[in-house]
Formats: structure tokens, C-alpha cells, sequence
């Protein structure tokens, strides 16, 4: 064996041949034992793997998949990393995914179709066996092509039971309505409603039919960029309202923590002149001055479920069933109650 590592010294690495090579044995019976190990003889077995060890061989992915015919990765198109939502989303989505021995390969989609349709082929290309979308609003491209790949796809972060793909997540309606509905309990009437684009965002215009759904207010609308800078610019343009609202629901908390900081720098109380109000429940939310009344989204749990639904789907053919996970309203320091005017 000694002969044998510093013949391959000089190597980067050794493959399969090296350590078939070395144990004594066929490439096809190394394969075997990384593939199927119950498949070979104990002492087959043992002797291989302990030269593998010794070899410190690693199998590549491409290795793997040409012996195996699978490549164990799912894909997950998102529209950004920049959202500290979707970067816990990804964590429980890979983090279940790992139980049943399959990889994560991540794309941004920037929430264009095209860009998205792009991305799937991409990892289609490069051997996806499944693919997680954000949403249900797609380019009949995308949904045309993974079903030409007959690739299983599940859609997240919506929930659409009677759909063309199954579904893991929330009712945007009912969060919207949920949000809305707490500041009118506690007062509000005059509502300003800050959101991200709603072109090509089919989560953001579920949202806004919850809130024009609730009766009994009047709403201002601001549409502006899903960043923190967004929602310093919607403050400004709600401070320039006549009559000005005495609250303030925003569609996600990266827009609230803009509002709330930009509110705080011109020195506007919070909650005693003008309440705010998030929506994802970021765990900063509760960290900021005051603190962030928001609606709970259940990501980690989404990612958790979408990995289980997706695990079993590719290992043990069972066809997930839509699931719906229920939004919660987490009170805080950022409403209060309306005084009387």
C-alpha cells in the first residue's frame, strides 16, 4: 500500500480505478460498495472501504450520479438572497433535505420569468432531480419545460390546493387581512399600506386583495423598492399625506425597519404619534426601537415541510399533498391603541 500512495502521490486526488487498484477488486465492485453497500460481501466490503479511507478517496458528484444514475441534488429558485427570509426558508429546506441524503443548489431569479425559465433549464441541465419555486405565478415556459423533464416541482410561500403544482404555504389573503384587521381593532381607520412591486409578485397582490377585502378604512397605497431604502421613502411620502394615517401596515418587516428608522430620524414617536406594523416576523423584528408588531410567516417550517414533501416524493414516490401553514399575529411595542382625536 505504501508503493501504491506514492505512486499516486504526485495526484490531486485518487478516483476509482486507483482504489480498485489497490483493495484488488473490479471499478464496478468499488461502485457497488459506494452505492449499495449490502449489496457485497462483509469482507469485500470492509476491505474496500478501508482503502478508501486510507486513499482518502472522495467520489465525485458526477462520479456518483454516472454510477448511480441519480445526482441527489434538488434546485431551489428564489427571487434573492438579500431577504433574511428567504435565507431561513433555504436553511430548513437544505437541513431536511440532508435527512434524506440530497443536496441544495440555489438560483436567484431577481422575479423575472424569463431569468427564472433560464435558471430551471440550468439546473435541469446540470442534473436537478427536483425543483422548489417561490410562488405560483409562472411563465408557461417554466411549467412546459419541467413537465417535458417530468421533473417533480413544488411551489412555496402560497397556498393553492386546487393548483397546477402542489403547494407548501401560507394564505397571503388571510396575513394581510390579519394585519389590517389588529390596527382597526385597535383604532385605525386612516391606514397606509407600503409594498414591494407588484408586477411579476403574485405573494404582493395576494396581499393587497386581503387588505382592500377589510371594509371600514381609508387606505393610501405605497408602492415602493422591497429594500430598507423603500421603506425610508414611503415614510417620507405618508409624512406628506393630509389627513396623515395613524398607522402604518407594511407587507414585509425589511419595509417596516426602513419605515421605523427613517420615522425615528425625523423624530416622529413611535407608537404615540403613528403605529407600525411588519409582516415575516424577521428575528430582528423584536430587537428593534420599539419593538416590530408584525404577522408571523412560518418559513423555517415551510422550508422543514417542502423538504419532507420533496424527500419523499424523489425516495419513496408518494405525491405531496398541498399543506397549508397558518400566519399568527405577534403584538409588540410598534402599535398602540389610537387615542382619541
Amino acid at each position: 500500500m505504501a508503493e501504491f500512495m506514492r505512486a499516486i502521490g504526485d495526484k490531486k486526488r485518487a478516483n476509482l480505478r486507483d482504489v480498485a487498484k489497490a483493495a484488488g477488486v473490479s471499478v464496478a465492485t468499488v461502485s457497488r460498495v459506494l452505492n449499495s453497500p449490502n449489496s457485497v460481501a462483509p469482507n469485500t466490503r470492509e476491505n474496500v472501504q478501508r482503502v478508501i479511507g486510507e486513499l482518502r478517496f472522495t467520489p465525485s458528484a458526477a462520479a456518483r450520479a454516472i454510477n448511480s444514475g441519480r445526482t441527489r441534488f434538488v434546485g431551489a429558485l428564489v427571487p434573492t438572497l438579500d431577504n433574511a427570509i428567504f435565507a431561513r426558508f433555504l436553511a430548513a429546506l437544505e437541513n431536511t433535505l440532508a435527512e434524506f441524503g440530497l443536496a441544495l443548489v440555489v438560483s436567484t431569479t431577481g422575479e423575472d420569468p424569463n431569468t427564472e425559465v433560464e435558471k430551471a433549464k440550468s439546473l435541469i441541465d446540470i442534473g436537478a432531480e427536483a425543483l422548489v419555486l417561490s410562488g405560483v405565478a409562472h411563465a408557461p415556459a417554466l411549467f412546459e419545460l419541467t413537465k417535458a423533464a417530468q421533473l417533480p416541482t413544488l411551489a412555496t410561500s402560497y397556498f393553492e390546493p386546487d393548483g397546477p403544482l402542489p403547494t407548501i404555504g401560507y394564505d397571503n389573503i388571510v396575513a394581510a387581512q390579519m394585519s389590517v384587521q389588529h390596527l382597526l381593532e385597535q383604532g385605525h381607520h386612516r391606514i397606509a399600506i407600503v409594498h414591494g412591486p407588484v408586477h411579476r409578485n403574485d405573494r404582493t397582490r395576494a396581499r393587497l386583495n386581503g387588505v382592500r377585502s377589510i371594509s371600514g378604512i381609508s387606505y393610501s397605497f405605497q408602492e415602493v423598492d422591497f429594500s430598507f431604502e423603500g421603506g425610508a421613502q414611503a415614510a417620507d411620502n405618508i409624512l406628506a399625506l393630509e389627513p396623515r394615517p395613524t398607522a402604518i401596515a407594511c407587507m414585509s418587516d425589511v419595509l417596516a425597519i426602513g419605515v421605523l428608522q427613517r420615522l425615528q430620524r425625523l423624530e416622529v414617536s413611535i407608537p404615540n404619534e403613528i403605529s407600525v406594523l411588519g409582516m415575516d416576523d424577521l428575528p430582528i423584528s423584536e430587537h428593534t426601537f420599539p419593538a416590530l408588531s408584525t404577522i408571523h410567516l412560518p418559513v423555517k417550517r415551510m422550508g422543514a415541510a417542502a423538504g419532507n414533501a420533496v424527500g419523499n416524493w424523489l425516495e419513496h414516490g408518494v405525491f405531496p399533498n398541498a399543506e397549508k401553514l397558518e400566519p399568527k399575529l405577534i403584538t409588540r411595542e410598534s402599535v398602540a391603541k389610537l387615542r382619541d382625536q
